[in-house]
């Protein structure tokens, strides 16, 4: 092996914000926050969220404004999943793909919610 992930990080307005809404999605606790640096995780994997004055949220599937990263999110029950998420402050951008449904988080970032 020549490297291992430490984090994935997402670039925001407001990585307060956004760091409690994938709290939330993942049941995961933001264990540090510095300045303008939070990283939430469970031991074996983390996601930061680091300020960005000036991000451009991505506007899916526009070329123009390119996602750059998305995460994938297994869910037992997509339904009951989609309304917490959409109560949570995302948006839902497509359902036409098989096996998953697009989403916005509030940053305005790709996520895809999965069937188990």
């Amino acid at each position: 092996m020549i490297a291992r992930v430490s984090a994935v990080v997402l670039d925001t307005t407001d990585p307060q914000a956004l760091a409690r809404f994938y709290s939330e999605l993942l049941d995961l606790p933001i264990t540090k926050v510095d300045g303008d640096w939070i990283d939430i995780g469970d031991g074996a994997s983390r996601i930061s969220f680091q300020h960005a004055p000036n991000h451009i949220p991505p506007q899916w599937p526009d070329p123009n404004y390119p996602q750059q990263i998305h995460l994938d999110i297994v869910v037992d029950d997509i339904d009951a999943a989609e309304a917490k998420v959409l109560r949570m402050g995302a948006q839902l951008l497509s359902t036409k793909e098989a096996g998953f449904r697009v989403y916005s988080d509030p940053a305005g970032h790709p996520f895809c919610l999965g069937y188990s």
